[in-house]
């Protein structure tokens, strides 16, 4: 599915068009069964007139032969049906899914703007498969409709005014219930959004379960998800109740309209206008009539959270991107000149640097925004407010951000590892990447080397250990541009020297970009760049800042 899709209405539309064969054949196949269930009253009460009542046991034999054939077609028609749409049901929530996923990692960004990520994970999954529902529901709700009419037509046959009750009753019945489903339509989306945040802060706190204890917060993570988990837990008792009140209405509504047909038919039997076995298909099509109504108010249900969810959907894929496509190219080969010209960008004001291909520089920021900041600007994560970013010439706004992304690799301070061996995380030929990061130490220690598994995220590795791994892969990427935000702070200041050290050396000709404070990465660089309220407020060698100037002293040195 395309993410052209601008409403909830157009979301399901195109759920329901992606599966319209499958829908088709659900439909066709359900009506027959529906069609076939409304024929069995009218069937038994043709036996009671023309067999029973006329005593020949060739015509019951016949007619009974006719109601095996009506039952064999009754039960592989439903089976079908019910195979077509549910495969219609799962096949658009995946097409659901897989537009939801291009759209959460699409290079522009910006989905994840104001949702955790437990939240994108909910619309991807349960809002989907409610949007995906409604192929299920679709064709019972046309084949409810079909038995309807076909008991409307046999009750026509039998009664004018019994035929004229269930046509002209059916259409205000079928609006009362959809009335009736608008609160839990506007219930069931609250309780999706409930449920999605309540997912999301969960899925943070288990994320970042060591660092709650290690400062000892499981307390106040505990008071904030108790108070999430309630109110998720209050919109859904409000979502249920207005379910029950929605199936008991239209229940109610359903019986009040079936005992009225009942006893119209009565009375006309009552008084001669029908025969004894038009009275028992009459009566039989009024019990009949049941099943088709509830089927309404199931399919009202269905569609009622489908179009709750479809909206949450919508409003996730016709989220702007943060950054554009462009018809601007990088030179292939690059050469790593980079330059920010009066960029403007978050806490950044106004920043000049000039980085020339090859150099190791390093960037020290009092303000860990403007450093988070930077490195959106670097990377392509944002397009500066104003001022530019040039890398070989190019205006990083002008090229697509995929490209950027293949020249210029920025490894954040909170890079997750993958689910995988070692080897695999770090990629190909990763002996040299392994050495410069000190994570050949790592692959030392575990059981299987290289070749060990890691869980995802990397939790069966210390934090030290997957922020070594972590930037084994940045250095193993070979970027033409590399743009590393504090890759050390998780290991011990031997290990922090090597690594100093071996990523100098492994990047020596490459330009190279260390947001840092660590002394012992600093002392390697070309030189020193110092950002303070968002400006560059001085630059030079590592040891002539750490001699002449204070606030630098306290941001390093510290």
């Amino acid at each position: 599915m395309p993410a052209t899709a601008t409403t909830s209405r157009s979301v399901l539309r195109q759920a329901i068009s992606g599966q319209r064969r499958r829908v088709t054949l659900a439909s066709v196949l359900a009506a027959g069964h529906q069609g076939g269930e409304a024929l069995v009253p009218v069937i038994i009460g043709v036996v009671i007139d023309q067999a029973v009542d006329g005593g020949s046991a060739g015509t019951l034999v016949f007619w009974l032969a006719v109601l095996a054939v009506v039952f064999a077609g009754l039960s592989y028609s439903y089976r079908f049906a019910a195979r077509a749409a549910e495969g219609a049901s799962l096949r658009a929530a995946h097409d659901l899914r897989v537009a939801i996923s291009r759209r959460v990692l699409h290079p522009g960004g910006g989905a994840e703007n104001g949702k955790l990520a437990g939240e994108l994970v909910n619309i991807g999954t349960s809002d989907a498969q409610r949007v995906g529902a409604v192929n299920a529901a679709m064709p019972f709700g046309i084949a409810a409709l079909a038995g309807v009419l076909v008991s409307a037509v046999a009750l026509l046959r039998i009664s004018l005014p019994l035929g004229l009750l269930v046509l002209l009753g059916t259409p205000p019945l079928l609006y009362l219930a959809h009335l009736i489903g608008k609160p839990l339509e506007r219930r069931s989306e609250a309780e999706q959004e409930r449920s999605a945040h309540a997912s999301g802060v969960a899925t943070d706190l288990v994320s970042g379960l060591r660092v709650l204890k290690g400062i000892g917060a499981e307390p106040a993570a505990v008071a904030r998800y108790r108070d999430t988990s309630q109110n998720s837990l209050k919109a859904t008792l409000r979502a249920a109740r207005a379910k029950a009140w929605h199936d008991g209405a239209v229940l109610a509504l359903t019986g009040i309209f079936i005992a009225i047909v009942a006893l119209v038919g009565g009375n006309l039997a009552s008084s001669g206008t029908i025969s004894v076995g038009d009275l028992v298909a009459a009566v039989g099509l009024a019990q009949f009539l049941l099943t088709p109504f509830l089927i309404f108010a199931w399919v009202n249900g269905q569609l009622a959270q489908g179009r709750a969810s479809a909206s949450r959907v919508a409003d996730l894929l016709t989220t702007p991107v943060a950054v554009a496509t462009g018809a601007g190219e990088l030179p292939s080969p690059s050469l790593g000149n980079v330059r920010l010209t009066e960029v403007s960008y978050g806490s950044l004001r106004g920043v000049d640097l000039d980085i020339p291909a090859g150099q190791l520089i390093g960037v020290v920021a009092a303000d860990p925004a403007a450093a988070t900041d930077l490195l959106d600007c670097l990377g392509r994560a944002g397009d500066p407010a104003g001022g530019r970013v040039h890398v070989d010439g190019v205006d990083l706004s002008t090229v697509d951000p995929e490209r950027v992304r293949e020249v210029v690799l920025v490894a954040a301070h909170d890079a997750d590892l993958f689910e995988g061996t070692l080897a695999e995380n770090v990629g190909t030929d990763p002996d040299e990447a392994l050495a410069a990061s000190a994570a050949d130490e790592v692959a030392a220690a575990l059981p299987d080397g290289t070749a060990t598994a890691v869980t995802e995220r990397g939790r069966s590795l210390s934090g030290g250990q997957r922020q070594r791994v972590a930037l084994a892969r940045a250095l193993a990427s070979d970027a033409p541009v590399l743009v590393v935000h504090d890759p050390t702070t998780a290991v011990d200041t031997v290990t922090e020297a090597k690594i100093a050290t071996g990523l100098a050396r492994l990047r020596q000709g490459r330009t190279t970009i260390l947001v840092t404070t660590s002394p012992a990465l600093l002392a390697v660089t070309d030189r020193v760049v110092v950002l303070d309220g968002g400006r560059v407020t001085g630059e030079g060698g590592h040891a002539e800042l750490a001699r002449d100037r204070a606030d630098y002293r306290a941001a390093v040195l510290s």
